[in-house]
């Protein structure tokens, strides 16, 4: 793992950077089909020109013309929905079970925010028991009130004040394994949520350092769709770990 200070730096970076969650200014449901994109057409932009062009959505992938150019694809991105630079603005495809919404970055933006964290403690940095589970469907409640499907595979658990401690992954990232999970700091830190991605995970344990715990994207954007935690992984107690809520 990076050093604490030099993975909040890679932190705020990615924050601020072109397909970051700061400079994001529409998310805007889609069917299947030709639309008409601009800040004059029915798929509306909040600004920009009054034609920015033509989004084809099918089954197998999307595309974008603008006016007098040939089509082209969107591009798929590791971890992430497929996307197409359309200057001045970053598109992609966002879907959630399967509803897709054309959410838009706009380039010429460059805010900056500051991230505010707990003292480091080295105490909740915990090597947790991991255990492999046979693979469930569950359905995972949205900020915005809709569910998603999620495959539980896996659990960690750990020892606090004589307690066992157990959360559950319900999505993973560059082969990481994220808790969304909320505890008594909730108010201090984002109300809803803060994500933990875990660390080293073997079948002897995983690290779970919560001083990396980090406010979800909706923290940042009301155009972002964040799980919320399961019902397990909310905790009675407070982890004096991680970001504090933006």
């Amino acid at each position: 793992m990076l050093p604490l200070p030099d993975w909040r730096a890679a932190r705020l970076a990615a924050l601020s950077a072109p397909d970051g969650w700061l400079n994001l200014v529409a998310r805007i449901d889609l069917a299947p089909g030709r639309h008409r994109v601009g800040a004059a057409q029915e798929v509306r932009l909040p600004s920009g020109p009054e034609l920015l062009g033509t989004l084809d959505l099918g089954q197998t992938g999307a595309s974008f013309a603008r006016p007098g150019e040939d089509p082209r694809p969107f591009q798929p991105v590791p971890d992430g929905f497929p996307q197409l630079r359309v200057d001045p603005f970053l598109l992609e495809i966002h879907s959630v079970d399967g509803t897709p919404a054309l959410r838009v970055r706009d380039l010429t933006r460059h805010p900056t925010v500051t991230l505010r964290h707990f003292p480091d403690a080295p105490d909740w940095t915990i090597r947790a028991t991991w255990d492999s589970l046979a693979p469930e469907v569950t359905e995972i409640t949205m900020k915005d009130g809709s569910t998603a499907a999620a495959t539980v595979t896996h659990r960690a658990t750990f020892q606090h004040q004589g307690k066992t401690v157990i959360l559950t992954p319900t999505h993973w990232k560059s082969g990481k394994p994220m808790f969304v999970f909320r505890d008594a700091t909730a108010g201090e830190t984002y109300p809803a949520c803060r994500f933990l991605f875990g660390e080293d995970a073997t079948d002897r344990g995983i690290t779970l350092d919560f001083n990396r715990a980090i406010s979800p994207p909706c923290a940042f954007t009301d155009f972002a769709v964040c799980p919320l935690p399961p019902p397990g992984n909310i905790l009675p107690f407070r982890i004096e770990a991680g970001e504090l809520a933006p």
